[in-house]
């Protein structure tokens, strides 16, 4: 798909000079780009549904639980 972007002339010819040294053209190499920051930031969601979900919820531990952990414990002497 084609499309235009506006860049800061600085950030294009930085692009055009590097793509030129890794022997790719710059569509390639805005394309490799884009893909790498969607694929930094596509657990954001994730995580940001889960603590939603998670926001609503207890995060105190049952009283009972936390006892039986404690006695399923081995005693250690410091």
């Amino acid at each position: 798909m084609k499309t235009a972007i506006s860049l800061p002339d600085e950030i294009y010819h930085s692009a055009d000079q590097l793509a030129k040294r890794l022997g790719m053209s710059r569509s390639e190499l805005y394309s490799k780009a884009v893909a790498l920051y969607i694929s930094a930031h596509k657990n954001e969601a994730v995580t940001e549904a889960l603590n939603k979900i998670y926001a609503k919820e207890k995060s105190e531990l049952d009283p009972a639980i936390n006892m039986m952990q404690l006695k399923s414990l081995p005693r250690e002497e410091w």
